[in-house]
């Protein structure tokens, strides 16, 4: 995005001699509004407000010919001579301080750039919405539910306002989302029930802390971890910006180094940040900083409103030195900043699925960059992109090829599902079968693995083939039990599955695949009286239900632990002596150029579970392709023979790490609008390629691999290039000026991470 005012500005610094002093001359702030306008405004600054408008605090301003107020970030502040045509009024200031700093509103920028969003949707972004609903004592007040508990059985109306209020909202919006009066509010709020948000954000509103588990500090550290913390120190003594990737094996002790690095980052008085993937491991990552450094500020999606904005003005005071939490925590307001560190590296939930479709990978280099502060990368499965960066010098490559503690990797054994000795009626081979009973008699502990959550992976009838599908998207629908559900994991549709086919009415549909939910229920048939619990989407949904689980196994509460990809990285039990792998294949063979990467990456990571301990251990894992160079590295450990079979395929593809891809997805009630609007899109691109895009290609358009989600046909194109910059320049300029139809949504995705 350029600076529209660099002429207004040129006039004003340079005013001919001759003119007279009487020329307007005042206060203009450029504000970007949250939504629905692309481009930045200029709005006149009155007397009573100058001084408290600028940048990084939010203003009020009217917006169109009906002049209806506006919330709007300002992003700068001039003074001088005012533009001939008249301005609009500031009509009032949001923020006692500023949400934003300079660094920040310069980022903000950059991403809507690099991401092709708008500016507004990315400052949004950035901002909790416990901090932007602190709005100051213009707005309406916004009440909060206590969480008292009623004397009395709430009403129907009145359960329908505390649910809406489980964050802070106004009156008039609690009215609206429940359906209902304001008497109901107003008693709410008489018995306690319903209070001010800013009541309760005045209080400390802090999440309460776990109590810090025991942690070993080792006296010395291996070879390899000492020359991996080494290569931190000097920059960040230097106080200089490099890019780290510790490359270490699963127990090579990277998180050891990870705590060295950041006392040395509190010993010159600055804060670090510590990026984790996956709510589940958050809980483990403070508990081993918190045993070393004492308080931790944690972010993430399943605090409250309340307490992110606590635990934002803690880390933004400065009191707090260690920040952890997953994607959004890089975007901590850390006024001392010394440190970047992202755990699990390689893992997809570091892009964010929805607009600004962002990664948290590249925001924290640029961070690190602007700042002058290292940033260090781990994982045992580096991603390709960050691999070919390594390759090239871009970045720096620490290498821990070896456990610490003198524990070896896990023999894994692969059982070949084709060879009818190796099947059985159920999920579990008979070789796994026996491995678990070896782990349970030796007295150790079960991981078992298996990606696809529910009871039955489809419900189809032998008779005629028909198969329980959504109604509103193109996939089948999930057995869940009890209740004969069929829920569909894309759009989370519920509905009784019929006990007879509809369409022939044949008897008895027949349940095939398997799901966690199946998988558990067998391990408790085949091992009676064994502790078994489950991690899934499923279970896993109301708040602390990750910590619960995770403590017990750790307790030795839990025998077996049946899971999905949640339960595959960065969890450290030294009791696990066996995993299973019950389908390797699950994702191997998607729609996805990085299918194969990310199989690799399960396998090799869940396999790093077990064997951590005294008592050793071992990896089953089931596959029909165990010939795939996926299934074979990850069998040998050997991660890096994947990257040198792949790169080579992606380079010739122009696929990342070598070329960049921008993805378009169409979405329509109708899908010959969607089919059109494309085409249209398609079309526009292979016109700007022809006329400029040198080493560019357009493949599609074509229906995407879900073709129909939550009721919207869908389809997609791509873009590919061996220059990013100059890819995103063609698709500015291809869309520039488009009407999108009334019935068509559309989005664009820059490198993106699914395909489907």
């Amino acid at each position: 995005m350029g600076d529209h005012h660099t002429g207004q500005r040129d006039l004003f610094e340079h005013r001919p001699e001759w003119e007279e002093d009487d020329v307007r001359q005042g206060t203009v702030a450029t504000v970007v509004l949250p939504d629905g306008v692309d481009k930045p405004l200029d709005y006149l600054v009155p007397e009573r407000l100058v001084g408290t408008v600028e940048p990084g605090r939010r203003v009020t301003v009217p917006l169109g010919r009906a002049n209806r107020e506006q919330i709007a970030y300002c992003v700068a502040i001039r003074s001088g001579e005012l533009p001939l045509a008249p301005l609009k009024e500031v009509i009032g200031v949001e923020d006692p301080a500023p949400l934003l700093s300079p660094r920040m509103l310069e980022l903000t920028k950059w991403m809507a750039e690099r991401w092709l969003a708008r500016w507004g949707e990315v400052l949004e972004a950035v901002l909790p919405s416990g901090v932007r609903l602190a709005r100051g004592t213009r707005q309406e007040a916004l009440l909060v539910a206590s969480g008292t508990a009623p004397a009395r059985r709430p009403t129907a109306p009145q359960a329908r306002v505390l649910a809406a209020a489980a964050t802070p909202t106004t009156a008039a919006e609690l009215a609206r989302v429940a359906e209902c009066g304001r008497s109901v509010i107003s008693r709410l709020v008489e018995t306690g029930l319903l209070i001010d948000a800013g009541t309760r954000q005045r209080e400390p509103g802090r999440a309460a802390a776990r109590a810090p588990l025991p942690h070993h500090r080792p006296s010395e550290l291996s070879p390899a971890q000492q020359g991996a913390l080494d290569a931190i120190l000097a920059p960040l003594r230097e106080r200089r910006h490099e890019t780290i990737l510790l490359f270490g094996v699963t127990g090579s002790g990277k998180t050891e180094v990870y705590l060295r690095a950041v006392e040395e980052t509190l010993a010159q008085g600055r804060q670090a940040i510590i990026l984790v993937p996956e709510i589940s491991l958050t809980p483990q990552t403070c508990d081993r900083f918190r045993s070393r450094f004492g308080t931790v500020a944690v972010l993430h999606s399943h605090l409250t409103a309340v307490e992110r904005h606590a635990e934002w003005r803690e880390i933004a005071s400065g009191r707090v030195g260690v920040v952890v939490g997953a994607r959004s925590a890089v975007f901590a307001p850390t006024p001392r900043l010394g440190l970047i560190v992202i755990d699990e590296e390689h893992e997809t939930s570091f892009k964010q699925a929805t607009a600004p479709r962002y990664h948290a990978r590249d925001v924290a280099e640029w961070i690190a960059r602007s700042a002058g502060i290292p940033l260090v990368l781990g994982s045992a499965t580096p991603s390709l992109e960050t691999f070919a960066r390594c390759l090239d010098g871009s970045w720096r490559m620490c290498r821990l090829p070896d456990r610490v503690g003198g524990s070896q990797l896990p023999a894994v054994i692969t059982v070949d599902l084709r060879d009818a000795q190796s099947r059985a009626r159920g999920a579990l081979s008979p070789r796994l079968v026996a491995g678990i009973k070896w782990a349970l008699a030796s007295g150790g502990q079960v991981m078992l693995l298996l990606n696809r959550r529910g009871f039955a992976t489809h419900v189809q009838c032998r008779a005629c083939g028909h198969s329980a599908r959504c109604n509103q998207c193109d996939l089948a629908l999930t057995l869940h039990q009890p209740g004969n559900r069929g829920i569909c994991h894309g759009c989370g549709l519920i509905t009784r599955l019929p006990a007879d086919c509809p369409e022939c009415r044949a008897p008895q549909l027949s349940q095939r695949g398997t799901g966690t939910q199946k998988l558990e229920e067998q391990v408790r048939t085949l091992f009676p009286g064994v502790r078994v619990a489950r991690m899934d989407t499923d279970t896993m949904r109301t708040r602390g239900s990750h910590e619960r689980t995770l403590d017990a196994f750790r307790a030795r509460e839990l025998d077996i632990l049946v899971g999905t990809q949640m339960i595959a990285k960065g969890l450290d039990f030294p009791d696990v002596m066996l995993v299973g792998v019950v389908n390797a294949d699950a994702a191997l063979h998607l729609a996805d150029f990085r299918a194969a990467e990310r199989t690799c990456q399960l396998v090799t990571q869940v396999a790093g579970r077990s064997g951590r301990g005294a008592l050793g251990g071992r990896v089953v894992v089931q596959t029909s392709t165990p010939e795939h160079p996926a299934i074979r590295s990850a069998g040998r450990h050997d991660y890096e023979a994947f990257v040198r079979h792949e790169l080579p395929i992606r380079e010739a593809l122009l696929y990342p790490p070598y070329g960049s891809v921008v993805r378009f997805v169409v979405r329509s009630h109708r899908e010959e609008a969607a089919a059109a609007w494309a085409g249209t899109l398609t079309d526009r691109l292979r016109a700007a390629v022809a006329a400029g895009g040198e080493g560019m290609r357009v493949l599609g358009p074509a229906p995407a691999p879900i073709a129909r989600l939550r009721d919207r046909f869908r389809w997609h194109l791509q873009v590919h290039g061996p220059d990013g910059e100059r890819l995103r320049a063609l698709v500015l300029q291809a869309t520039a000026g488009l009407r999108t139809p009334d019935d068509v949504a559309w989005i664009i995705d820059v490198d993106p991470v699914e395909m489907l």
